[in-house]
């Protein structure tokens, strides 16, 4: 056979994929052309002798995970990190060379495009498998956050929504960062020290804000000091916040920290837009079904009202017939016959039981209505006084500053928190004595119910060893006594807050913390000269100009 007319050098000049030969401890020993590329090295000589990221031997695990996209795939995956840009996937197969064992050849192509729009296409997916699961909006953004994070990396994510009214943003999912119960407290502390938030800019122009090395501008900005430490935690640099947008108006705000090297093109942004618009089809969706409930809630309250006019009324009209009927007896001479008394007492009797239930029926379903009504701080002192009276329990109630200035929303998912955990005292906890702590602080208001009863694993609680602690943001499994607490979890996260509960052989304490809103500003008046308006507000760490002039 006639040699062949190209040389070997030549090929491998011209491959499009990577060739390495590895040494026995996996250094560089020869790379083509296309290698030295995909490594981002300038020449071939800056990576030789330097550790390569494939594993020499078939079947070696490392950093390498087997299969790419086809099914029985010997392709596996490296990270490589070059001197300077980002890391790089690899996807690769290795061969030791026949002639000298001592050697691996390696043939590897350049994957981390391509993995990445898998990944995001599936965290699309997973996004939309959350948002049609029954989850509470919190969880769900939570876990939108989460994809976001896991699929490109990023350092952190908070997802901030508008109420109703849209004046007031809650920060209700968030990944990657510290939950932090005065972090929106400490943020408007940075509002009224001058910071400017960025993402404000966002919900007026409806359209996403980037600023690169954002991180450097706010260190450096005295305005922004309350939040430096906290902020600190994160190794960042750049920031982008995109709008939610939902039936063409704002619903909230998706702000994405982006890890230093980290580069936002043109697929980041598409990417951060189609997560934005799952969690604002997960804000929508709440929202309507949260207009359904209240109209259940209205329809409900219209039966009841019927049914208090069909029944109870006509049943205190035929009392009050009875009544009359005795007043006649009553007023004739001669005596009332006792087979008539006895008989107009039976029937009386009959009706005011029928009443009796008809009436505590009502009263139960029509309690949040009233606790509203109240006041948090009334309505609480009125349950713990009526508990006292039906169970014996000595309570003490701790009431903070500002409880009235409370929403009545609010103030009513708050009442269903507390009366839910008395009713688990009561139930299960076999106390003695009861604290209830209430109070706005720190632009939070938080909740305690503590006591002194036998913990929750010996009360029927999944504690284990008898004590039991969830400091999580969701309601922990250690106290799952059923539908009550999954109701507390709910109501504690449809505002953002969270709901702890530890546990041991001296009782338990329930702690609900819930931030309150923060307005959103009226837009800024003019400002000629392009100095930082005063700061509206808005729960989040945000960023102020770009330029640091304007931090």
């Amino acid at each position: 056979m006639s040699a062949s007319p190209v040389g070997w050098d030549e090929v491998a000049a011209v491959a499009p994929d990577g060739l390495a030969v590895l040494d026995c401890v996996g250094r560089f020993v020869r790379l083509n052309p296309a290698g030295v590329a995909m490594c981002g090295a300038p020449e071939e000589a800056d990576l030789l002798g330097r550790a390569s990221p494939f594993a020499l031997a078939e079947g070696a695990t490392g950093a390498c995970r087997a299969g790419l996209l086809e099914e029985q795939s010997d392709e596996r995956v490296a990270h490589w990190m070059p001197a300077s840009g980002t890391r790089r996937e690899f996807a690769y197969r290795a061969r030791g060379l026949p002639g000298d064992p001592k050697f691996t050849v390696v043939s590897f192509r350049d994957v981390t495009d391509e993995w990445h729009r898998q990944r995001r296409i599936a965290a699309i997916a997973q996004s939309s498998i959350a948002l049609a699961s029954e989850g509470s909006l919190g969880s769900t953004l939570d876990a939108v956050a989460r994809q976001i994070v896991q699929t490109d990396g990023l350092a952190g994510v908070q997802i901030l929504i508008l109420d109703s009214t849209g004046r007031e943003l809650r920060l209700m999912g968030s990944a990657g960062l510290r939950h932090w119960d005065a972090f929106l407290d400490r943020l408007l502390e940075c509002r009224d020290r001058g910071a400017r938030l960025r993402m404000l800019d966002t919900l007026r122009e409806r359209k996403p804000i980037v600023v690169p090395h954002r991180w450097a501008q706010i260190r450096e900005d005295p305005a922004w000091e309350p939040l430096h430490a906290y902020l600190g935690e994160l190794n960042w640099d750049s920031f982008v916040s995109v709008p939610l947008m939902a039936r063409g108006r704002p619903e909230g705000v998706l702000n994405a920290y982006f890890a230093p090297g980290q580069e936002i093109g043109g697929r980041t942004l598409e990417f951060l837009a189609a997560m934005a618009e799952q969690a604002a089809l997960a804000v929508d969706y709440a929202t309507l079904l949260q207009r359904e409930r209240e109209g259940a809630r209205r329809n409900e309250r219209q039966r009841l009202a019927r049914d208090l006019h069909d029944s109870i009324v006509q049943h205190v009209f035929s009392i009050g017939m009875q009544a009359n009927a005795v007043g006649v007896l009553g007023a004739r001479d001669g005596p009332v016959p006792a087979e008539a008394v006895r008989q107009f007492a039976e029937e009386v009797g009959a009706l005011s039981q029928t009443v009796l239930a008809d009436l505590r029926a009502m009263v139960h379903e029509l309690r949040p209505t009233s606790s509203t009504r109240l006041g948090l701080e009334e309505a609480v002192s009125a349950l713990v006084k009526s508990t006292e009276n039906r169970t014996g329990l000595s309570f003490r109630l701790l009431f903070g500053a500002e409880l009235n200035a409370v929403e009545p929303d609010l103030a009513e998912d708050m009442y269903r928190i507390v009366a839910e955990a008395i009713h688990n005292v009561v139930k299960h906890a076999e106390a003695t004595t009861v604290t209830i702590r209430l109070g706005v602080r720190d632009h939070t208001l938080t909740a305690g119910v503590r006591d002194d009863g036998c913990g929750l694993a010996a009360s029927g609680g999944r504690g284990g060893s008898g004590q039991g602690e969830d400091d999580g943001r969701t309601t922990g499994a250690h106290w799952d006594h059923g539908y009550g607490l999954t109701t507390m979890r709910e109501r504690a996260e449809r505002w953002g807050g969270a709901m702890r509960i530890r546990s041991g052989k001296s009782g338990t304490a329930v702690r609900v913390v819930i931030p309150l809103p923060v307005r959103v500003p009226e837009p800024p008046d003019t400002e000629p000269d392009g100095s930082r308006s005063t700061p509206r507000a808005v729960p989040f760490p945000e960023t102020p100009d770009p330029a640091p002039s304007g931090s």
